[in-house]
């Protein structure tokens, strides 16, 4: 299930507005199409057998994720009178950030939001990897940006420009594709400066789980595990902050996001509710 988090590269980081928006508009008939967007250094492409592969394997995969997430028990939801208060406000685009390790969890809390109403858009890998994600996620009702951070950065932070406009939320695993782990990248700072809408940390905690052996340490909690999620107090970037001081905005984000994890594992040890 990769879905990647917009880092950018550096020179997007250093545009004014126009020209981060701009970016790339010339040629983007040229990137139209996902097989476009594929990283050049990766030798791996949409392959007959592999779009038969993909074809007979997203059905079980499905029945897997909605098998083991029917059974889970969720303990506790920390900030649960704040994720009311976003599905409640129309008016504001908000844009949910979690680690790319509690990409299970937190996606089914995403679905459990879109199937209320929320409009929700996940940025995915453009490698053939996030196929199968991508397809789950519209599956649920929502958006999908595919694009590579490396390869089309400025250009799929204008196809994030774009959903914000229409109203759709966009949804990023903020330490990802690559890491570190429970680092968040400065990309989802910038879309907030641009975009104007306020970052929302997720976090969760599983009392039994599978963890794979992959950079971001991927958790899969186990069939009938105890489970905490958490929503934390949007953050506003101003939209005249600075590019260059967008770094403290980052901070924050980054700290709230490790707090709600720490406040989920200690709920989830306490076994209160």
């Amino acid at each position: 299930m990769r879905i990647t988090a917009f880092s950018g590269p550096g020179a997007v980081h250093t545009r004014p507005r126009k020209s981060v928006l701009m970016a790339d508009s010339d040629s983007s008939s040229e990137f139209s199409d996902v097989e476009a967007r594929r990283s050049v250094r990766s030798r791996r492409r949409m392959s007959a057998g592999r779009k038969l592969y993909y074809a007979l394997g997203m059905p079980v995969l499905r029945f897997v994720f909605w098998f083991i997430s029917r059974t889970y028990r969720v303990q506790a939801v920390i900030g649960g009178d704040i994720a009311e208060r976003i599905l409640a406000d129309s008016k504001t685009v908000y844009a949910p950030c979690y680690w790319h390790q509690h990409h299970v969890l937190c996606s089914n809390l995403m679905r459990s939001w879109i199937r209320r109403g929320f409009r929700a858009c996940f940025l995915v890998s453009a490698s053939v990897d996030g196929d199968v994600p991508a397809r789950i996620a519209q599956s649920w009702g929502a958006d999908v940006i595919r694009g590579s951070a490396n390869q089309t950065g400025a250009l799929v932070l204008r196809d994030m420009q774009e959903k914000i406009r229409h109203g759709v939320a966009i949804v990023t695993t903020a330490d990802g594709p690559n890491g570190p782990k429970y680092e968040f990248k400065p990309g989802a700072v910038l879309m907030a400066r641009i975009g104007g809408t306020p970052l929302v940390p997720l976090a969760c905690a599983a009392d039994r789980a599978w963890y794979l052996d992959r950079w971001d340490d991927f958790m899969i909690p186990k069939p009938f595990a105890k489970v905490v999620l958490a929503v934390g107090e949007p953050m506003t970037v101003p939209p005249n902050a600075p590019v260059n001081g967008l770094e403290e905005y980052r901070l924050e984000m980054q700290y709230a996001t490790n707090a709600l994890m720490a406040e989920s594992k200690q709920l989830l040890r306490s076994g209160k509710d």
